[in-house]
């Protein structure tokens, strides 16, 4: 059932896939990680990429940077009928802001075995104590995020 589920997501992490390509730069060590927020009538939002090293901002990962763009877009920080689709599974500080956020749906990519909130170390954003849950929807196009990634197979996870 979640794999018929992610193919809705592959068009979205094709887009996300393509922002990580182009905006990847090997000098730096930003990973190869880019997202892309979608309102309830989906249409992009908002875009972005890992881009701490040039910008010397540690909160500069890619879901952070989407998150401040689309509140700025959408003139309000609560981002209820949006989906953010991920190339990588986020961090605790992208996960505690996207359940800030109160958003609803979050498709990701690959699992992050180091860093990872979603599954992989932590489930921030589906932890029941907070104030609002995520739905996750997992491994869309993970061969693909995992190859860009350069991430071994070993780091698939069972979350759903």
């Amino acid at each position: 059932m979640i794999a018929v589920r992610a193919t809705e997501y592959e068009p979205w992490m094709k887009r996300a896939l393509s922002i990580a390509h182009k905006r990847y730069d090997p000098d730096t060590s930003d990973p190869p990680v880019a997202a892309v927020l979608y309102d309830a009538d989906n249409h992009e939002i908002a875009a972005a990429h890992h881009n701490c090293d040039h910008t010397g901002d540690p909160t500069a990962h890619a879901e952070m940077t989407v998150l401040r763009r689309a509140g700025r877009r959408l003139g309000t920080w609560r981002l209820h009928g949006c989906t953010l689709v991920t190339t990588l599974e986020p961090c605790t500080m992208c996960a505690g802001a996207l359940v800030l956020a109160r958003l609803p749906t979050l498709a990701i990519g690959s699992w992050d075995p180091k860093h990872g909130a979603i599954c992989s170390l932590w489930d921030v954003v589906r932890d029941r104590r907070l104030n609002h849950y995520v739905e996750v929807i997992p491994e869309v196009l993970q061969t693909e995020c995992d190859a860009l990634l350069q991430l071994p197979r070993e780091c698939q996870r069972s979350c759903g």
